[in-house]
């Protein structure tokens, strides 16, 4: 039985409710046709519910016609060890990765190394079952219980620069798009907003705002404030966002390719990691580092091509050498 915050309880135990519940849901699938469900507090559910609740929604919706309903749930953890357990036992298929939250949050936040990251997508096997794995895990940098990524930023380093914080999402957003898993991008980041703290004051207006705890912030890469409204498709967080969707639609192993780890240290610095399916490989260099960083690598494959420059590169035989400029990213593609 699910107990949480004091709230009025349905004893999800009990296999009559079990079975009220996924004919109810089945109801609300028939009648609106919806592409799927965010599920919320998942963890405070007995895991069993989730056993037989999410194959049950999942193949009515394909039985009329939702052949790609998809439902995902917040299961508020950091580890893969934990999380995993709602996509494999509990029969999810997706869940929110608050691992990747957490090791964007070390690595570009807090000052600590990309050996941050590694260790996060080592965790990448407990998630592999027969019917999901870890590319289906729904990968977000901050949101509205936690608190905005740059809000999380400012808080940290206040004396930080606006360009190095712009720098800093652009490029927590570029590995959240190109790295495994489903990118979300919370209302409003495109915007520059930042906010005071998380949940209520997480959650400003894009319309022309009344709230005075949201209109005296000072939001990033504009000199509006939530008292505008902010629907600006020429802010640079915008611009920024809006090529990582072109670069993400256009290269097919870059949203499904295999994942493959090629280097990280225990400093901020490069991280570096391939994308590849049948037809190319993508390597990937991250500098989280607010200095130039070059390092070598030896690739199976030959002839990487820029589909994102880095500050330059040299390649002989397969072996790599990629200089980056400080915060900034490069990706390059070889063809098989």
């Amino acid at each position: 039985m699910a107990i949480f915050a004091g709230l009025d309880d349905i004893d999800t135990a009990n296999p009559v409710v079990v079975e009220k519940m996924i004919e109810l849901f089945k109801g609300v699938v028939s009648e609106f046709k919806p592409d799927g469900f965010r599920i919320d507090t998942v963890k405070h559910v007995n895991l069993e519910f989730w056993t037989e609740f999410s194959p049950a929604i999942v193949d009515h919706a394909k039985s009329i016609g939702i052949p790609q309903f998809f439902m995902f749930g917040e299961v508020y953890d950091f580890t893969p060890e934990f999380l995993s357990k709602f996509t494999t036992t509990g029969n999810l298929q997706s869940i929110l990765d608050f691992g990747f939250q957490g090791a964007m949050q070390k690595a570009l936040i807090e000052g600590k190394g990309t050996d941050q990251l590694e260790q996060l997508f080592n965790g990448d096997h407990h998630y592999q079952d027969e019917d999901s794995d870890s590319s289906m895990l729904v990968t977000f940098t901050g949101n509205h219980d936690m608190g905005r990524f740059a809000y999380m930023l400012n808080k940290e380093n206040p004396e930080m620069s606006e360009q190095e914080k712009l720098a800093r999402v652009k490029l927590s957003n570029a590995l959240m798009y190109f790295s495994r898993g489903i990118p979300v991008v919370y209302y409003g980041d495109e915007q520059g907003f930042v906010g005071d703290g998380n949940d209520k004051n997480s959650r400003q207006d894009m319309m022309p705002s009344l709230v005075d705890v949201y209109n005296d912030d000072d939001l990033l890469g504009t000199d509006k404030t939530t008292a505008d409204a902010n629907f600006d498709q020429s802010h640079v967080l915008y611009q920024d966002l809006a090529n990582l969707a072109n670069i993400y639609a256009a290269n097919k192993a870059l949203r499904q390719g295999k994942q493959q780890q090629v280097y990280s240290q225990a400093t901020p610095g490069l991280y570096a990691f391939t994308r590849s399916d049948e037809n190319a490989e993508y390597l990937i260099v991250a500098n989280t580092a607010t200095t130039d960083q070059s390092q070598t690598f030896t690739m199976q494959q030959h002839g990487y091509a820029p589909v994102v420059l880095a500050k330059d590169k040299t390649e002989n035989n397969g072996v790599v050498t990629i200089n980056l400029a400080p915060l900034s990213y490069a990706i390059y593609k070889a063809e098989k």
